[in-house]
């Protein structure tokens, strides 16, 4: 079976990418600009810069490799430059999934799209995959719009919400707050953390798992993805301090009032997990055993 990926330089487009070929699929990965995955071609293997908005690429790439299954992990993510560019957050988010979505319509059998807790207003938190979704940032509802699209689609799909994704790059160097915290921490800098907002962090390597268990089982409609344990970004932080033996007291806790950022972000998200558990034997690790993979 083929699976291309978008966005697969990213920290989630790397593992899964790993993991299939582990397993044995055809893998064709797709990115802005140069590889930054550490494989080389192969018979499974290949790698295509592509822009995802613009249909002469798409349409080149799909045609060419016909993939079985897309899973559409590209996106533009960064809440604050989403408010601050909302034409580029558009132009990803919403008209690059039309896309991706109108040639896999074409060519494959199975779409998987990566969304995200944001969709939520987080007054609630702890939300099932049954809950109304309502967005309060930019990003938010570009990721909400392309979910609609992907639910009118003929197009056997899954809808992926994930949480708070961390763990380590294979290649290269991207930032998560994980990663943030102990580089921030090893520098000697002092942090402030938030206290106020809870997650369900999701260790990569277990959100590549759960879309690989999708892909087995020809899974379709929308699953929640995550980490089973609620933390606060604070929580977070400290664990890191403690892991890596850093100075936790370095760490500042405060609210999320102390930012003034462009873009809101929910309080309380995180995901029940139940469905994906009884569905497709989804079962994420702890938070403290995703750190000791780190």
């Amino acid at each position: 079976m083929k699976v291309l990926i978008t966005g697969a330089n990213g920290l989630l487009g790397q593992h899964l990418t790993k993991l299939l070929l582990d397993k044995n699929y055809q893998v064709v990965a797709t990115g802005r600009g140069e590889s930054r995955l550490p494989f080389e071609p192969s018979g499974n293997y290949s790698y295509h810069s592509m822009d995802i908005a613009n249909a002469f690429d798409t349409y080149a790439v799909m045609n060419r490799e016909r993939p079985d299954v897309v899973v559409h992990a590209a996106a533009m993510t960064q809440v604050d430059e989403c408010e601050l560019q909302p034409e580029q957050c558009d132009r990803i988010n919403v008209q690059g999934t039309a896309q991706i979505l109108t040639d896999a319509e074409t060519f494959s059998s199975h779409f998987i799209y990566i969304s995200t807790d944001f969709v939520f207003d987080g007054e609630k938190g702890n939300y099932s995959e049954d809950d109304e979704p309502l967005p309060i940032s930019l990003y938010g509802f570009t990721k909400l719009q392309a979910e609609s699209m992907v639910q009118t689609s003929e197009l056997p799909f899954a809808i992926v919400r994930t949480c708070l994704v961390y763990g380590n790059l294979l290649k290269g160097t991207r930032s998560n707050i994980v990663s943030w915290a102990k580089d921030s921490l090893e520098q000697g800098k002092t942090i402030q953390v938030v206290s106020d907002q809870v997650r369900t962090p999701t260790y990569v390597g277990d959100l590549a798992k759960g879309i690989v268990l999708i892909i087995e089982k020809k899974a379709t409609g929308i699953y929640n993805i995550s980490g089973k344990d609620w933390l606060t970004p604070y929580d977070i932080a400290i664990k890191t301090a403690n892991k890596y033996q850093l100075d936790a007291g370095r760490i500042v806790k405060v609210d999320a009032s102390t930012f003034k950022q462009p873009g809101r972000r929910p309080l309380k998200t995180g995901f029940v997990i139940e469905k994906a558990r009884k569905e497709l034997g989804y079962e994420p690790m702890s938070f403290d055993e995703g750190l000791n993979l780190m």
